[in-house]
């Protein structure tokens, strides 16, 4: 199940497939494949036929264990980071990117004066109005986060399926995903490498049948 939060508050709350008709997410679906910028400059290219992509499914299983677990789905609340690091609308630019280095990560979600999640910031959204050099800021808009970050944001609870999650991120270009509860409470943030760390500890990739 995901929600998408905007300055006013919720706007938004259903499955993929129902936000994907209200609110598609366009960025990722504007990029193309290899295949189709070859077509433009005259290359020529072939996708692979479907015997092949067949065997070598068949191949991928033939090498796995007969005795191999598999494991359960995983949700969300399995591989979200928590507690979760957020800032405030109202928090000056250079102190939300000092915030971000001081705890090593690269985004955070944004709350307004109630606490309601209304957006996202990363460190490239706060380094188009500041200057850095190495640890020290040497120019700052005097902006506030509010400013830079991006908004509406979507959302998920925690017993949504990541493969769900990985394909909302592949779609709209995301690169992390809040976690609400019942309340529209955050209780955790999943990353790209939260997903990619649970592929590598599943080696058969059940997650992804």
């Amino acid at each position: 199940m995901f929600s998408i939060y905007g300055m006013t508050g919720q706007v938004f709350s259903g499955t993929l497939e129902a936000m994907n008709r209200v609110y598609p997410l366009a960025r990722a679906r504007n990029a193309r494949g290899v295949a189709q910028e070859g077509d433009e400059i005259g290359v020529e290219t072939m996708s692979t036929p479907l015997p092949l992509q067949q065997e070598a499914v068949r191949a991928y299983r033939r090498m796995l264990p007969d005795d191999l677990e598999r494991g359960p789905l995983i949700h969300a609340a399995q591989i979200m980071s928590h507690p979760v690091t957020v800032l405030n609308q109202n928090n000056a630019v250079a102190d939300a990117w000092r915030i971000l280095q001081r705890r090593g990560i690269h985004q955070a979600p944004v709350l307004d004066d109630a606490h309601r999640l209304i957006g996202m910031v990363s460190e490239r959204d706060l380094l188009t109005v500041i200057d850095i050099d190495g640890e020290h800021v040497l120019e700052n808009l005097k902006r506030r986060v509010s400013d830079v970050m991006t908004s509406p944001v979507v959302a998920a609870v925690p017993v949504t399926d990541i493969r769900r999650i990985a394909a909302v991120m592949l779609e709209g270009g995301l690169s992390a995903v809040p976690i609400v509860n019942d309340s529209e409470h955050i209780v955790g943030i999943v990353s790209r490498t939260d997903v990619l760390r649970a592929v590598m500890t599943d080696p058969p990739l059940s997650l992804w049948r």
